[in-house]
């Protein structure tokens, strides 16, 4: 068990936490969670050793090993598998066969793994470092944004990976998807606090806002109490025959705590803007055929249309010709043979992951977005840059001192300063945090326009996708309808997808349940969710009514008590008080009320989403 101790960091003025406490329990996956910026990677190094607190302290136990998947990249074996292997614990130092699994997991091909780590990439460096970290098996396993480097077999295999992990596991991630799978509990930064509970991520943000909304109504309930007692204390402190009351209201306001007002959370609030496009096909590619070299084509004979409208996401293993895909369609490459026709009324937002070395170091964010199109003015450039959390001074912020996070950002910007009918984005969750891919999801969502994106994002592709293109099987090949569907009909060659009928069992598996029975228990369950929440929602809405009913009680109590005083009414003054008192309490009543049933009613939800959960993985 691990127990951090009242921690505190900040650098300069810029506070990242204050005094947090919290423990890792055995076996425990805990999901960390937090804004860009507010520490999550500050918290990884204080726990293993690389950076130290402001004060505070970290208790881990002396024979507790600690395993970090760095970035930085320091190599020294011939080869990939011999690199792997370093990381193996001392007395397992030959079981050469556990370097291969976890390499072959990880995207490394039987030949990769005698190749030198050199020649690599600097995404499968990164994988090569986390495969290092996995053969150690140490008893801690941090994890800070793994799946940035890895493609969507490689994700799929180190979720089934990490499920058995028997150890403890800290991850951070912008991919919901994938943490909501693994994790036992969520850890949130947030206000320069730490909150942990167990569950997922929709549990710990429906507990926060839950909190928040709370919070806000309690101080503001708090705050004209204390003006309407300080009224009265002004106004009767001259009555003599008021003075014993006049001195218990003292008394009262000098035991209330003022609370500050929560401060504002900068969140993603954009769209794009759509260009009117009154057509009906976007664009057509017919016998597309395309490779560096000749001899091994990446795309080859590929033809499909795009609607106006549609959502269509390429996915499959890196170094396929994802990207290159993209790219034929935005018009940077030329293909060996084929067309690619566009509907002359089509007009194009590029956003790849290249783009970002297009940026100017030199230049302001203010300034990126002012000289990305000729009808951009300071002002626009100015609310584009709000919108993308570049407020005030921060929109003066050199491109060179950005992180790559702030840099995605700057390129989405770019991209909303024009309307446009077809969206081309190649991997736009990456270095985006869990909130901003949040405010993503909702942006396309919305557009009315056609998109056709490269993720390796499991929820994106749950939430969007009508069509594939996948590389699979050693090709590019269209499939008609969306992810659930891909996986329900063969999915991924490497876990032995095989396709199934309605009627049968799927990938040869006589337990495993057809989709047309799966569709029935998932109608059922959704059936029981109903009746049992509907009760819970009804009382919640009437509690909430209730509580704003007595609100506006005390606020017509509070009139009447304006009248009573300005005519010296003495017996009705004491009568509007206690009624004000009295109402005050029933909306703390109602406060806690509200309080059990929202958590119980989210405590219900979250049973059924597991039960729906473990159907999807029938």
């Amino acid at each position: 068990m691990i127990s951090i101790e009242n921690i505190t960091k900040s650098f300069g003025e810029y506070v990242l936490f204050d005094n947090i406490s919290f423990k890792l329990n055995p076996k425990e996956r805990i999901g960390l969670v937090g804004r860009n910026g507010h520490g999550k990677t500050t918290l990884f190094r204080i726990i293993a050793g690389m950076e130290h607190p402001d004060s505070g302290t970290v208790l881990i136990p002396k024979t507790y090993r600690i395993g970090y998947v760095r970035q930085h990249i320091d190599f020294s074996m011939p080869t990939v598998l011999d690199e792997a292997m370093t990381g193996l614990p001392d007395d397992e130092k030959d079981h050469y066969w556990k370097a291969e699994k976890i390499l072959a997991g990880l995207g490394f091909s039987v030949l990769d793994m005698q190749q030198p780590p050199g020649t690599f990439s600097g995404g499968y460096q990164v994988r090569l470092n986390l495969a290092k970290a996995l053969v150690s098996e140490p008893d801690l396993l941090l994890l800070d944004e793994p799946t940035n480097y890895l493609d969507i077999t490689s994700i799929r295999w180190i979720e089934r990976f990490l499920l058995n992990w028997p150890h403890e596991v800290m991850l951070i991630t912008h991919d919901r998807s994938f943490m909501d799978k693994l994790v036992t509990h969520t850890l949130g930064i947030h206000r320069r606090n730490v909150r942990k509970i167990p569950g997922d991520t929709a549990k710990y943000y429906a507990q926060i806002a839950m909190d928040e909304e709370i919070f806000e109504k309690t101080r503001m309930n708090d705050e004209k109490r204390r003006k309407e007692i300080e009224l009265f204390i002004t106004r009767f402190r001259a009555k003599a025959r008021l003075a014993n009351m006049v001195q218990s209201r003292v008394k009262t306001l000098s035991k209330m705590t003022q609370q500050e007002k929560l401060e504002r959370v900068k969140t993603l609030d954009f769209s794009f803007q759509t260009r009117p496009f009154a057509g009906k096909n976007v664009l057509s590619v017919q016998n597309l055929t395309f490779g560096y070299d000749a001899q091994s084509p990446l795309i080859q004979n590929l033809s499909f249309s795009v609607q106006a409208g549609e959502r269509i996401c390429i996915i499959g293993k890196n170094g396929k010709g994802k990207t290159t895909l993209l790219k034929l369609l935005a018009g940077s490459l030329t293909p060996l043979q084929g067309h690619i026709t566009y509907n002359p009324a089509v007009v194009p937002g590029v956003f790849e992951q290249t783009n970002i070395q297009t940026l100017v170091n030199s230049r302001t964010v203010e300034e990126e977005i002012l000289y990305s199109h000729a009808h951009v003015d300071r002002q626009l450039a100015r609310n584009i840059c709000g919108a993308m959390m570049f407020e005030g001074d921060t929109a003066l912020k050199k491109i060179g001192v950005l992180s790559g996070g702030e840099k995605s950002r700057v390129m989405l910007g770019k991209i909303l300063v024009t309307p446009v009918n077809l969206l081309l984005l190649d991997e736009p969750t990456n270095h985006l945090d869990m909130e901003s891919c949040d405010a993503l999801l909702e942006a396309i969502d919305s557009f009315d326009g056609a998109v056709i994106m490269v993720t390796h994002n499991e929820l994106f592709l749950h939430a969007i996708a009508e069509r594939l293109i996948v590389y699979n099987h050693g090709g590019a090949s269209v499939f008609d309808g969306g992810y659930q569907r891909f996986l329900d009909h063969g999915g991924w060659e490497e876990e032995g997808g095989g396709g199934a009928s309605d009627g049968a069992a799927v990938n040869g598996d006589p337990n495993r349940l057809s989709p047309k029975k799966l569709r029935q228990l998932r109608s059922e369950i959704i059936t029981q969710r109903s009746k049992a929440l509907k009760p819970v929602e009804k009382r919640i809405a009437s509690v909430e009514n209730d509580i704003e009913r007595h609100e506006k009680m005390i606020s017509d109590f509070g009139d009447a008590m304006t009248e009573a005083t300005q005519t010296s009414d003495g017996p009705r003054i004491v009568q509007l008080s206690q009624n004000i008192y009295e109402s005050q309490q029933t909306i703390e009543r109602l406060f806690e009320e509200l309080e059990t049933l929202t958590t119980d009613c989210e405590r219900q939800k979250q049973l059924f989403d597991q039960q729906l959960e473990q159907l999807g993985k029938e």
